[in-house]
């Protein structure tokens, strides 16, 4: 993939969603130390970035592909995505989620117009009875990490960060299946080359930063919270592109999650889901190493259930 791909998929996501804001608060760059951006993904029309990437992918669909239908798993924001797709272009949508999955997610989904499917324990499981499904009624499955249009799409954003912000020095995105770190990396690598993209993901399920530490696809729990971080293993599309051009991959505590949180709530009057405040937890890890840089952190979300919300606040 190349920015001339992110480019086209900017032309053919701009009718449906408006570019994000990214803004700077002084009281998160006094707790950092350093000038820290927020890039407010949660603002889309799904409240979370996975919508550029759908968007740019049902956009290149053939007339067959759009008969037939699209088939995904998710735990919430790539399912949501998939959904308002769908409905952009004219056709029907299956959802697989993980029972007990976010219900304001789940909601989303299906007021989005698509048909949900509750099965399995986790997002592995519900992935591996979608893909049973498509093959059976023939639907059109996308992944949620292993699909060049979905990266390309959600590296959107990252355009639009270098266009408000040319001289960033730092981008920390949160990582579950990769997408967005691949895109930003992508981006980031012919725009700005000295602009680090650092990876971050729960200690609590770290398959993804396992599996780009040690080069290799690896399995590993999944005991996290933070259900847009809660991948049992990882996906090698985006891994092969991180592999090649992320600088860094960190690990935070799921407590510090939750702390994140908190903090963006206070200071950016904003509600984030756990997977959007792992970048802020991740600059507040690593202070010292920041220093003296411009930093962006990406608020991938803001799809927190209001159960999720009173726990939190409690």
């Amino acid at each position: 993939m190349d920015l001339s791909e992110v480019l086209e998929a900017r032309t053919r996501i701009a009718p449906h969603v408006n570019r994000t804001p990214l803004y700077n608060y002084p009281a998160l760059s006094e707790l950092v130390g350093t000038e820290v951006w927020v890039k407010h993904e949660n603002h889309l029309p799904t409240a979370a970035f996975k919508v550029r990437g759908g968007l740019n992918l049902a956009a290149q669909l053939s007339d067959e592909e759009l008969h037939a239908g699209l088939i995904a798993a998710s735990t919430g924001n790539h399912g949501q995505s998939i959904a308002y797709a769908a409905r952009t272009f004219g056709t029907q949508a299956v959802i697989c989620v993980p029972e007990g999955a976010n219900p304001t997610k789940v909601d989303g989904i299906r007021r989005w117009g698509a048909t949900i499917v509750e099965i399995g324990r986790d997002f592995d499981d519900a992935r591996e009875h979608s893909e049973k499904l498509a093959e059976k009624e023939g639907y059109r499955y996308v992944h949620s990490g292993n699909e060049p249009h979905l990266i390309a799409g959600v590296a959107t954003a990252t355009l639009e960060i270098f266009e408000d912000l040319p001289e960033v020095d730092t981008i920390i995105v949160p990582i579950g299946g990769g997408s967005g770190a691949a895109g930003a990396c992508v981006v980031a690598n012919t725009v700005s080359p000295s602009t680090e993209v650092i990876g971050v993901q729960s200690a609590q399920a770290p398959a993804a930063y396992r599996s780009w530490k040690e080069g290799s696809l690896v399995e590993d729990q999944m005991g996290t919270f933070a259900e847009g971080l809660a991948t049992r293993t990882a996906f090698e599309y985006p891994q092969a592109i991180m592999r090649e051009l992320l600088h860094d991959f960190v690990l935070v505590d799921d407590a510090d999650i939750r702390a994140a949180m908190r903090l963006l709530l206070q200071i950016t009057r904003n509600l984030v889901e756990a997977a959007g405040a792992a970048g802020t937890a991740a600059a507040l890890q690593m202070k010292d190493r920041l220093a003296g840089k411009k930093v962006v952190v990406v608020m991938s979300g803001g799809n927190i259930d209001i159960s999720q919300l009173r726990e939190l606040l409690g």
